[in-house]
């Protein structure tokens, strides 16, 4: 599906219907510009929306949003592996 939706041309356009969903204002995205996932991020660019599916966070950002230990890690004594006869 994302391969489908990488050919599809910048240029390329849709007249679309507008809706109500409760209190807001919604839209149906035809199937050629379907995004992944269930959820988007939504921009204003001067009189235009521009949505972007959201990119899966690394690792590295989501440690990035933990809160450090309060408490002290354990020492661990860092002892030699004994030797293992496998054969």
């Amino acid at each position: 599906m994302l391969r489908h939706m990488l050919e599809v041309s910048v240029s390329e356009q849709r007249r679309v219907k507008l809706f109500r969903n409760g209190r807001n204002q919604a839209v149906r995205i035809p199937v050629e510009f379907e995004l992944p996932g269930d959820e988007a991020i939504m921009s204003r660019d001067g009189d235009r929306l521009v949505i972007e599916p959201t990119r899966k966070r690394g690792l590295l950002a989501l440690l990035a949003t933990l809160e450090p230990l309060e408490e002290a890690l354990c020492q661990i004594e860092d002892r030699p592996v004994a030797p293992e006869d496998i054969f």
